[in-house]
């Protein structure tokens, strides 16, 4: 019984410390920006692929995150500056679109120009960078690296609460969404479009944090590469 509450303790703590990070309703923000030229059931599709991308990315970040960092040199700064620049990209393109963001919202039935093909945006951006971006992941592996040294907690809760953790992270955005969508035929053209280009502004805002925090992280750590390069640079040559 003891173990049992101590799995809905850890699963408490963390979804607060995971949630922020996530910020499911700034995904939703983004979602009503993005799929307001979709179909019904297209957004029904996207938004099941993004909540299980999201899983799926959390899962794998947790259990071979810094394994396949190590393996392809890449940096928790590198990781943020790239996720930065992908935001910061996708934000230009929604407050500087090419074409109309939607059509005026009318029935699927009722509008025969309505989009047939549907738009990938489950993975990028609903998913990643949006929901499982830098913080997130980063977050992630460094709680992973420090659960094996936690011996106040059954091995059991350990291993079972991180994946229920994402699971039920998965489903908070998955209601999110599709609670969102019944909102856009109260929106019209002009409401989806001017959420379209405030989100987009917000995220180059968010894009361009996100470096900016990659390059403090480097500054920080800067004085330790310096002191290994000049270590290294001590040693005989062999």
């Amino acid at each position: 019984m003891h173990s049992v509450y101590q799995l809905f303790q850890v699963i408490g703590l963390g979804l607060v410390l995971l949630l922020p990070l996530a910020n499911p309703l700034t995904t939703v923000a983004l979602w009503l920006g993005l799929s307001g030229n979709m179909t019904k059931e297209q957004r029904n599709q996207q938004s099941l692929m993004a909540c299980v991308y999201v899983f799926i990315i959390m899962t794998i970040a947790f259990y071979a995150g810094r394994a396949i960092m190590t393996t392809f040199g890449i940096s928790i700064p590198g990781l943020r500056i790239a996720g930065g620049m992908i935001v910061a990209f996708i934000g230009f393109s929604m407050l500087f679109p090419n074409t109309p963001n939607v059509d005026d919202t009318v029935s699927d039935e009722d509008n025969p120009h309505k989009n047939t093909q549907t738009p990938n945006i489950a993975f990028v951006p609903l998913a990643m960078p949006s929901t499982a971006g830098p913080g997130t992941i980063a977050m992630i592996i460094s709680t992973a690296a420090s659960i094996p040294s936690r011996s106040d907690f059954a091995p059991w809760v350990l291993n079972v609460a991180p994946v229920a953790v994402f699971l039920i992270t998965s489903l908070i955005l998955w209601i999110s969404l599709r609670g969102s969508t019944s909102i856009m035929k109260y929106l019209g053209h002009s409401g989806i479009d001017a959420i379209a280009r405030v989100m987009g502004f917000l995220l180059i805002c968010m894009g361009i944090q996100f470096m900016i925090n990659g390059v403090l992280e480097i500054i920080a750590h800067l004085p330790e590469l310096l002191a290994q390069v000049q270590s290294d640079a001590s040693l005989p040559n062999k």
